[in-house]
């Protein structure tokens, strides 16, 4: 008897040993712990999103387009329920007061049917490009705060901006202007190495305020002699001057700040050197080959408002977002005719329900719109 108990006793012990052996190997085993595997499995946010989407919802995150009325109205309503538009930007027109904003950006939000929250955009540069005067504090022009010397007053004034334009509800300011030696007071100078610096502040003051920014308009304008509100003009200088002159504001800040926390507009001239036949926001030579795969910018491409004379005048709008998608456009700007961002959006959706855009180059654009969005 006793002798079967002994064997009982030893075999349990055995059992025991045995148990935690293998444990102490699994523990020490190099695989996954539980941890890992709740990290690695854990979804995508963007993806999760980008897969619950439908394609007109997903069309609508790429065009962005000014509205009429300070607040929701019945066009305005049926434009974000119809075609899904994912962004919209503030003119006067727009704003009267700080409370009359705020509210109809709250309204706006509460009336799209988006899955994500809207951009919601102004030009505030400072100087003579300024919105809502009469309510915000205006700050000097782009020249003015140049002239100081002294570039950090570039970053105090894009935070002191980013503060009053997060206090109505934007979340999107189309500024700093990265442009070399314009003559209409929106440069910071005329010397390339001088813009950069000012331009790498003010980045970097609106996102020490967690505040979204754009700089405009690549690959550089500073050599304009006609208005693109107007009509369109070449520049015709040699590749070399570009890259000496007008790139280094847009390729430095580039190079030194995370590419998903501000975007970069296209501009409406034609650039001889890069490609003579297309305004730079309908070239795929300017966007995907220059900026994309010559600079690395990873973040949202946005042209400039396709309304303007220089593309309106010379496009049919329901091509334009078509050519400026297939180019590399993240986000087709229409600011102003209804009609326009109507034929624009479904000129793109079109494109891809025949196979002409692929969905994937689509869903590549919104999500870098997504990463931008789900981090605000």
């Amino acid at each position: 008897m006793k002798a079967k108990i002994f064997t009982i006793i030893l075999t349990l012990f055995l059992l025991t040993l045995s148990a935690g052996c293998f444990a102490d190997g699994e523990e020490k085993n190099p695989g996954k712990t539980s941890e890992k595997i709740s990290a690695e499995e854990k979804p995508d946010p963007i993806e999760e999103k980008l897969q619950s989407m439908t394609l007109t919802e997903k069309v609508g995150q790429m065009v962005m387009i000014g509205v009429y009325g300070t607040s929701v109205n019945k066009d305005t309503q049926f434009l974000l329920s119809q075609y899904h538009f994912g962004g919209i930007i503030f003119y006067d027109r727009n704003m009267t007061d700080k409370v009359q904003v705020k509210n109809f950006v709250a309204e706006l939000n509460a009336k799209s049917e988006e899955k994500v929250p809207l951009f919601v955009a102004v030009d505030e540069e400072g100087g003579k490009v300024a919105r809502m005067k009469h309510e915000l504090p205006v700050q000097p022009s782009q020249e003015e705060i140049g002239k100081t010397g002294d570039p950090s007053k570039a970053r105090t004034y894009a935070k002191m901006t980013a503060k009053n334009l997060k206090e109505i509800g934007v979340n999107l300011n189309f500024a700093p202007v990265a442009d070399v030696g314009s003559k209409d007071t929106r440069s910071f100078a005329d010397n390339p190495q001088i813009v950069s610096e000012f331009v790498e502040n003010a980045v970097a003051g609106y996102g020490e305020e967690n505040f979204y920014c754009c700089l405009k308009h690549f690959p550089g304008i500073g050599a304009a002699k006609v208005d693109p509100h107007v009509e369109i003009s070449s520049i015709n200088i040699p590749r070399e001057e570009l890259e000496k002159y007008d790139l280094p504001p847009f390729r430095d800040a580039i190079k030194k700040f995370d590419n998903s926390k501000f975007m970069i507009m296209i501009s409406h001239l034609s650039y001889d050197a890069l490609d003579p036949d297309r305004s730079a926001s309908l070239s795929k030579a300017v966007m995907t080959d220059l900026l994309r795969n010559d600079l690395g910018f990873t973040g949202v491409i946005i042209t400039d408002d396709l309304d303007m004379g220089a593309t309106a005048k010379h496009n049919d709008p329901t091509r334009m977002g078509v050519a400026a998608v297939k180019a590399g456009a993240d986000i087709a700007l229409v600011c102003h005719e209804t009609d326009n961002q109507q034929k624009i959006y479904l000129g793109i959706l079109d494109a891809v329900k025949s196979g002409e855009i692929p969905e994937e180059r689509i869903n590549e654009s919104v999500r870098r719109i997504l990463k931008m969005k789900l981090a605000m």
